[in-house]
């Protein structure tokens, strides 16, 4: 199969600049840990792809296939809201772009070595950040947020010092982009080279936002749908209990996906400040927090970005050095900082409008209507002073009855307040007869289709810990249970019951850092 794809690698063309061509480095007798079947679907290869005798040397940092290109491109950021100067692909290799079936997508190991932009680190991943990234990819998709994609896990005894010591693996992540909002801070602050800026946007435009290309107000354009597309990514984090942990600028993608997946996680009991992320001490990243981290994350891109729009709206190219020095008493940037920060209010509607339109889909309520607001955020809050279950919660929410007498005892136990419970079910009550759906059939038709947006299923910490401590004894079939598991996230699957109740007593103990 191997022979007869076709490759591209249109990021190499951006010139050397942009990146560091290199040769992974193997992992020493790998071997396959698990593959996903729809990512290969989604790359346009055969379920048995993974069979071919030259597929597993690839994918574990050996003999690239025919087409191959590894390089690790070069970007910069700002770290937990600290500028970090220059970072880059540390432990990632680009291999180059398939052309599957719905346009070019491209392929990227993860864990194949150091680069020269690993700073202290080994290039290496583990068994555990892998799993956890393998798993997570792909319930993601099935969830339907946008996400980079993994194609596949291979591991080796390698050993690899983190907390403990532990064993390599590598991932194999696809996705239509790997560009990050660090990629343009990079040129603009690290390298401050505005022609490979000017570059990269150009074919960050060309490639992902055509129907900006004949726009005189490109760049402006550029910064309004990143923020709506990081807008609209965000409430959906929101809407299902999500919490990234390390919304970097480095981790923020600039075509709106969810990228990076370390010290991730999906809430239990539901606790608006709650932080995944042991290494965040300060809790930048809690969960109540992402919003307005992505919007923070936002105003960094443009500052990245005021160069390009200062050309574009007709600023002296001798002046455009004062958008990202220190102040200097000029005011000439003033209207183009202007400009970037209109560029980015459409983020506030659009993380509103998706908000809520995703908490409505949650309720089960049809219509838009006066009150709906106050009445999701009323449920957050009791679900937050009970600390109830987030994931259950909304799935037994489908089973509500709107039947005269009806106390709903399933739903109603998860709340310590019942009498503040029962006063939010009749508000409840109320507001669906008002849009005409109550009754036993329309109680059923509702149930349907809230349970197409309340999964059942999602990557608890502990699911993940249980897979990851079986394959760390060499025994792979939990991670592959687990991944058939949740690319059906919303349906019933009662044999798995158990992965759908609440997290055993030690999953509290559990805790994901920075190198999980």
């Amino acid at each position: 199969m191997h022979d007869t794809l076709r490759w591209r690698h249109r990021f190499a063309e951006l010139g050397p600049r942009f990146f560091t061509e290199l040769a992974a480095d193997p992992l020493p007798d790998p071997h396959w840990v698990a593959v996903s079947p729809g990512c290969a679907a989604w790359l346009g290869w055969p379920v048995d792809w993974w069979r071919a005798p030259a597929a597993l040397a690839a994918f574990s940092g050996g003999a690239p296939w025919p087409g191959m290109r590894p390089l690790a491109s070069v970007y910069s950021g700002h770290q937990f809201g600290v500028w970090a100067g220059q970072l880059g692909d540390g432990r990632a290799l680009l291999l180059g772009e398939v052309e599957a079936p719905d346009g070019p997508l491209e392929v990227q190991l993860k864990g194949s070595g150091l680069t020269p932009y690993s700073r202290m680190g080994d290039g290496r991943a583990v068994l555990r950040s892998s799993i956890r990234e393998f798993l997570c990819s792909e319930a993601m998709h099935a969830l339907g947020i946008p996400t980079t994609r993994a194609l596949c896990i291979t591991a080796s005894a390698l050993p690899v010092r983190r907390e403990t010591v532990e064993t390599a693996a590598v991932v194999t992540r696809v996705a239509a982009s790997f560009l990050r909002f660090g990629h343009f801070e990079h040129f603009t602050h690290t390298a401050q080279d505005t022609d490979a800026l000017r570059t990269l946007a150009a074919t960050a435009i060309t490639q992902h936002f055509p129907a900006l290309t004949g726009r005189r107000d490109r760049i402006a354009a550029l910064l309004t749908e990143v923020a709506e597309r990081t807008a609209r990514l965000v409430a959906q984090w929101q809407c299902v209990g999500f919490c990234h942990g390390v919304m970097n600028t480095d981790n923020m993608s600039l075509v709106g996906l969810t990228i990076d997946y370390g010290p991730f996680g999906f809430m239990d009991g539901f606790d608006p400040g709650h932080i995944c992320n042991h290494t965040d001490h300060q809790g930048r990243y809690a969960y109540a927090r992402q919003p307005s981290v992505a919007y923070w994350n936002l105003h960094a891109l443009a500052h990245a970005l005021l160069p390009l729009l200062a050309e574009e709206m007709g600023v002296a190219p001798d002046r455009r050095h004062d958008a990202v020095g220190a102040a200097t008493g000029d005011d000439t940037m003033a209207p183009v900082q202007e400009a970037a920060l209109a560029a980015l209010e459409p983020f506030k509607p659009a993380f509103a409008d998706a908000m809520l339109g995703g908490l409505r889909a949650k309720l089960g309520l049809a219509e838009a209507r006066e009150g709906d607001r106050e009445l999701a955020d009323d449920l957050l809050r009791l679900m937050a002073a009970a600390r109830a279950d987030f994931t259950i919660t909304f799935r037994r929410l489908a089973g509500f009855s709107t039947a005269e007498g009806a106390t709903n005892d399933a739903l109603r136990d998860l709340f310590i307040d019942r009498a503040a419970f029962d006063a939010w079910a009749a508000r409840y009550a109320a507001r669906l007869r008002a849009e005409g759906r109550a009754g036993a059939d329309s109680d059923a038709q509702r149930a349907a289709t809230m349970n197409r947006v309340n999964p059942k299923f999602v990557l608890r910490n502990h699911l993940a810990e249980t897979a990851i401590r079986r394959a760390q004894a060499g025994d792979f079939s939990e991670v592959q249970r687990l991944h058939a598991l949740l690319e059906r996230p919303f349906d019933e699957q009662s044999e798995h019951e158990a992965d759908a109740g609440f997290p055993p007593d030690w999953a509290a103990q559990l805790e994901v850092s920075c190198s999980s």
